[in-house]
């Protein structure tokens, strides 16, 4: 059996694939021990672990980084660059201020030490590491006691032999992240800092994987990494740096699939879960960038290009010094949550407030299985109301619309800003939370067709088993671009096929079934900034895609060089991708009614009940086990043969296109 796991902020869902038929269930997260939540979802569905398939994204790295909480971690450089962490690009968050806070460093001084071992850019030895090098930084690690040790070396990517000797030298039990093997490409610091965070959190990815194993013992457990692709648990704690987008990575790899089997391949996506909410946009396959960050830290290891932003169901709101509402993007979590779930939280959040405004039904919350309190979400909102001199529905309404203004701006610059018209994509909203805001952000955006898919509300979880297992590698090979002898990018890639190969085999993937995406990262001669372009095997077909690709993404050509920068190589194995079953011909489903609305009664329908082509014209709810879509007036929404439900505008009409599977 096949089970995809998704551990968020608020909850923690489970997607179950059985004999072709799937199951779903949600169970609230245990942030402090992730497995625990694991555990308990396992148990309530039935499953006897040493019978699973597992695929799971964690937020066990992301968390550690966002709040500072990784493991005591060294950091070795060459002499004269002890510091260069510290110094980074130099660059201020806010250009204007006059005053800056004053920032911690990602490692304290004490912590970074210096040693031989450098190289020069054409890869002869300038200072090389000596036994008595290697002895100093035994001593240095035994007085410092570290948890991890990070190892950058300057062009260690042109020569390893240093930074791994380094690594035979230090005790056998440090967690020890090498940067030749981190990230292989050029720029000092951001290949620093990809090192460091991999040995800051890769401890705790470790240790919960650990303990995970431990508790679902027999079974098969891959993990999602952030570039939309799956590892074996017992590779993963090695590379917890490629795990930073590992939740939010299922969600693409969701919304992608689904949106094939409909007829839509240009999705703008919105996730929105009880702590945050996420956007993307997928044109035929999700994109991926080398320029992500997480926190302060920019991370230049393959990710999926997500943007986040604070704003969930559990995002508290509250009024600034200036006494303006503010929405986000602290949240109340799973504990204690909102104040409507009745587990201690008193400050109003997104989820009371959509309560409060008769969007949710108190006793619909998870299947029934969780009920909700109308009261306890009045009393949370009414200090504020009372502050903002407003009715509770009012002070409800304002809530959900500034929740929905930072999400339809998160949204903006994803699409408009990078040249995309919303009007020609679908917007495609999954999570727990984004089925009650869906139909604001369309309008917000002028989208004129969104898509609630299948099991929309565990949508990441369901992505999960539809994820390959596979490596994004990538390793730097300067030079002039026309100077370059094909054989030798033949041989990088040739090289970089081998370690991939190597991996995915040892996880169980046949040789036939892999496959290779090979591409360069290109540059004009003086520029900094690359161009990712696919290699096909010929300097004057991949110089024209380049510079067409400028063009199109800065909207002008450079009459000069072009630079090659890097190899990458996506190698992928089979996904064992689910199928989703055609609803089965029906009556059209019949609503009953709920009135405890400030708008009064509006119809309520069963998600499971909905006959394939039935067509509901809003407002109206649509309730299922794990999410509550809220139809807007002025919206109606048709189901498809899948069972995913299309929202147009009143004024748009349905072709017979749109029944497709």
């Amino acid at each position: 059996m096949l089970l995809g796991v998704d551990t968020g902020g608020t909850f923690t869902d489970f997607v179950l694939l059985e004999n072709g038929r799937m199951r779903v269930h949600k169970v609230l997260s245990t942030p402090r021990e992730p497995e625990r939540a694991i555990a308990q979802g396992v148990r309530e569905l039935g499953l006897e672990a040493a019978r699973l398939r597992i695929v799971h994204g964690s937020t066990v790295a992301t968390n550690a980084v966002l709040e500072g909480k990784g493991a005591r971690t060294l950091y070795i450089g060459n002499r004269g660059f002890g510091d260069l962490l510290t110094i980074g690009r130099q660059a201020r968050a806010e250009l204007y201020e006059l005053r800056p806070s004053p920032q911690a460093p990602p490692v304290p001084p004490e912590l970074c030490i210096e040693t031989g071992g450098r190289l020069s850019a054409d890869g002869r030895w300038l200072d090389p590491l000596s036994e008595s090098d290697l002895a100093r930084l035994r001593a240095e690690v035994a007085c410092l006691k570290p948890e991890s040790v990070a190892v950058n070396l300057l062009f260690s990517w042109l020569d390893d032999d240093a930074e791994r000797r380094i690594r035979e030298a230090l005790p056998d039990d440090l967690f020890v992240s090498l940067s030749s093997e981190v990230l292989p490409e050029i720029r000092e610091y951001e290949r620093g800092i990809a090192t460091w965070l991999n040995s800051w959190v890769g401890p705790l990815v470790a240790g919960y994987l650990g303990r995970l194993r431990e508790r679902l013992r027999g079974a098969r457990i891959a993990v999602m990494q952030s570039a939309a692709t799956t590892i074996a648990l017992e590779q993963a704690g090695a590379q917890a740096v490629r795990m930073l987008l590992s939740g939010p990575a299922g969600g693409l790899a969701g919304a992608r699939w689904i949106g094939r089997q409909c007829g839509r391949e240009r999705l703008l996506t919105f996730d929105m879960g009880g702590t945050s909410a996420d956007v993307a946009l997928i044109d035929g396959e999700p994109a991926l960038t080398t320029r992500g960050r997480i926190g302060r830290y920019p991370v230049a290891v393959p990710m999926v290009d997500i943007h986040t932003i604070g704003a969930g169901g559990g995002s508290l709101a509250r009024l600034d010094a200036g006494g303006m509402l503010r929405v986000g993007p602290e949240s109340a979590g799973a504990d204690p949550g909102p104040a409507c779930y009745r587990r201690g939280g008193k400050e109003p959040t997104v989820t009371d407030a959509n309560l409060v405004l008769g969007r949710l039904l108190p006793t619909a919350f998870l299947g029934g299985r969780m009920h909700l309190d109308p009261a306890a979400a009045r009393a949370a909102l009414e200090p504020l109301a009372q502050a903002m001199g407003m009715s509770l529905e009012q002070a409800a309404r304002g809530i959900v619309r500034v929740a929905d203004e930072h999400m339809a701006r998160a949204l903006r610059r994803i699409s408009i800003e990078r040249g995309a018209d919303p009007a020609t994509l679908t917007l495609v909203s999954f999570g727990g939370a984004g089925g009650l805001h869906v139909c604001a952000l369309a309008d917000a955006l002028g989208v004129r067709e969104a898509m609630a898919p299948v099991d929309a509300g565990v949508l990441s979880a369901l992505g999960m088993l539809a994820t390959p297992p596979g490596r994004a590698l990538s390793h730097a090979l300067q030079g002039r671009f026309e100077a370059l002898d094909i054989a030798a990018i033949e041989a990088g890639f040739s090289r970089l096929a081998e370690q991939g190969r190597e991996a995915l085999l040892a996880e169980g993937q046949r040789e036939e079934s892999l496959m290779l995406e090979p591409s360069l990262d290109l540059r004009y001669l003086g520029q900094s900034a690359t161009l990712e372009v696919p290699w096909r095997g010929r300097i004057d077909e991949v110089a024209v895609a380049f510079e067409t690709g400028h063009e199109q993404r800065y909207g002008h050509r450079i009459d000069a060089p072009v630079e090659l920068v890097n190899l990458r190589l996506r190698i992928t194995g089979r996904a064992g991708e689910p199928a989703l079953p055609a609803l089965s011909a029906r009556a059209d489903a019949a609503p009953y009614t709920h009135s405890d609305t400030p708008d009064g009664a509006v119809p309520v329908y069963d998600r499971e009940a909905l006959a394939p082509g039935q067509i509901i014209a809003g407002p109206a709810m649509i309730t299922e086990t794990v999410a509550t879509l809220w139809l807007a007036e002025g919206w109606c929404l048709r189901v498809d043969p899948l069972g995913n439900l299309l929202l147009r505008r009143n004024e748009d009409t349905w072709s017979s296109q749109d029944n497709r599977a």
